[in-house]
């Protein structure tokens, strides 16, 4: 049985304004994780502690099955870590960056970077100061792809692109991830990319973990519910009630325990059922945050 790709357990990371608390996760290998959070909320100082950027003050941090920070080393040969804030040589050309990472991973892949070069319609010759800001970002994934690494750390990968350009990463990312052995952790505030790209999701708010599962999950659980009725206390007493707003005649009610039984069970509170509506991760995300729901 393979190891997880990502095992955290009661980690734990103090700044003077800021505390990552508690974080339990796990991401199996082959998984794609999306991790959501507002600016703030602790993503950076996660991926960042992955990676051995930081040390965590406490619990314990296992990458590709081994305890960061004693193999550091021998596991950041296996990651590739991509953050809105690295900076590539503006005067140097893509393909003196593509010959320098060359000579460091042996893993490197030389055609599937020239595959890459063309899918991204990027020139290799041309220096990177004359590339546009989604073209470095391309750059550099490009960097990180071709050297086939084990475990893609990627924060917040998609900001600043334009739409195009954004479509043609997420796609990239989505044919690296065909590799069943190879496992992505990656970073966002816009829960459209999270949707589209992750297999599992997280949600990441101050610091803790408010809510993480697989997507089909969280999207088949959660509803929004239109009732006509009173919000007494039957209705209070019913578990997975998420959120309720009254504007009489109506009550808005969202769940994050919805099944073929919950219809019944709003009834029997003496409510008459007007609609029920599958949620975006969006709406999900605001009402898990608001709740701190920890399903």
């Amino acid at each position: 049985m393979l190891s997880p790709a990502i095992a955290l357990q009661g980690v734990h990371k103090h700044y003077r304004d800021f505390a990552l608390r508690d974080v339990d996760l796990v991401v199996p290998t082959g998984q794609i994780m999306g991790l959501i959070g507002v600016n703030g909320a602790g993503k950076s100082t996660l991926l960042r502690m992955l990676i051995g950027l930081i040390r965590a003050d406490g619990g314990t941090v296992e990458v590709l099955g081994q305890r960061l920070p004693e193999a550091q080393v021998s596991v950041k040969r296996h990651i590739g870590y991509a953050s809105d804030d690295m900076r590539l040589y503006r005067g140097q050309t893509l393909r003196w960056h593509m010959d320098f990472v060359a000579r460091i991973y042996p893993d490197w892949d030389e055609a599937y970077a020239q595959h890459l070069l063309t899918r991204f319609d990027l020139r290799a010759q041309q220096k990177l100061g004359g590339y546009s800001h989604g073209q470095r970002v391309k750059a550099l994934l490009l960097l990180i792809f071709a050297r086939h690494p084990r475990l893609l750390l990627l924060d917040e990968p998609t900001t600043g692109l334009d739409p195009v350009a954004r479509g043609e990463v997420l796609d990239a990312l989505a044919e690296v991830l065909r590799d069943e052995e190879r496992s992505v952790l990656f970073s966002s505030h816009n829960t459209a990319d999270v949707e589209q790209l992750a297999d599992a999701i997280t949600f990441l708010h101050r610091g803790a973990i408010v809510a993480s599962s697989d997507k089909d999950t969280f999207l088949d659980r959660w509803r929004r519910i239109l009732c006509r009725g009173m919000a007494g206390t039957a209705l209070a007493a019913l578990p997975g009630i998420a959120s309720v707003r009254e504007s009489a005649p109506l009550i808005e009610l969202k769940t994050d325990a919805y099944d073929e039984a919950f219809p019944e069970r709003l009834r029997a509170a003496g409510l008459q059922i007007q609609s029920i509506e599958p949620m975006t991760l969006e709406d999900i995300f605001v009402t898990a945050v608001r709740q701190g729901a920890t399903r």
